[in-house]
């Protein structure tokens, strides 16, 4: 699918990752904001608006100094104009 296709499969709730992207088992999501006076507001740090995010915590690689975590993602150029976006799960 195409760049647009996955944004609207973000939007949907869905995770989605490109086949050209090295390393294996890494996906970016949509994460909802919130409230302000949600219960989820600790120390008043939710964030008020969408965001994507890439998680690699399940990265498979063969670079042991590869981060594992869960951050903000931008789309590069290289990401948005490619092909070989797919669905990989959904929360």
């Amino acid at each position: 699918m195409n760049f647009g296709e996955a944004i609207k499969a973000l939007k949907d709730g869905e995770h989605v990752y490109r086949k050209g992207w090295n390393g294996k088992a890494i996906f970016i999501a949509l994460k909802k904001g919130e409230y302000l006076d949600t219960p989820n507001n600790r120390f008043d740090k939710v964030m008020t608006h969408d965001f994507i995010y890439i998680d690699t915590t399940g990265l498979q690689t063969d670079n042991l100094d590869a981060p594992k975590d869960r951050v903000p993602w931008l789309a590069s150029q290289t990401d948005m104009l490619a092909d070989d976006w797919e669905v990989v799960g959904r929360d």
